[in-house]
């Protein structure tokens, strides 16, 4: 008799594990679209960020910066922007053009800068087969961002 009980609640416990992995999946796509200028200039433009309901969301999903859920976000640019959605001013500036390409760009420079960074010191890494920082070689695309400073430009040697 108590070897059915465990059965009958298995798809229970199922259902609940699917349906938490559905909402963790769903609430991390929807965080890292945030990286992208063009589509928070489009949530402006539709008013989606002026509405009350929305910002209570985008308060919500501030747990994405905690280490435990910030390990699984592709773009950190994505949390970045959603710092800033916390602010009323930049929820209704985000509308104009002007600041939809002015944090294109910064976004795209910061980029071009970390990446040479980044490749410069995996290559020195690779030359010179250590790891002075104590970071593993991982492949320059998946580098965690925790452990590689943002837009610093590369050490020169002394020699």
């Amino acid at each position: 008799m108590s070897s059915t009980a465990p059965a009958e609640s298995s798809p229970v416990v199922t259902d609940a594990k699917a349906a938490n992995r559905e909402r963790f999946e769903l609430e991390l796509e929807f965080v890292q679209s945030l990286a992208n200028p063009y589509y928070l200039h489009s949530l402006a433009q539709q008013n989606v960020l002026d509405q009350p309901a929305f910002v209570n969301y985008l308060e919500y999903l501030q747990y994405w910066r905690e280490k435990d859920y910030a390990r699984f976000i592709h773009y950190p640019h994505a949390l970045h922007h959603l710092e800033l959605l916390q602010h009323a001013r930049f929820r209704s500036e985000i509308k104009k053009d002007e600041w939809r390409e002015y944090l294109n760009q910064k976004q795209f420079d910061h980029w071009r800068t970390w990446q040479v960074y980044v490749s410069a010191c995996t290559l020195k890494e690779v030359l010179t087969n250590a790891t002075p920082t104590g970071r593993r070689n991982y492949p320059t695309a998946s580098l965690p961002t925790d452990e590689v400073p943002h837009a610093r430009e590369p050490e020169k040697d002394a020699a």
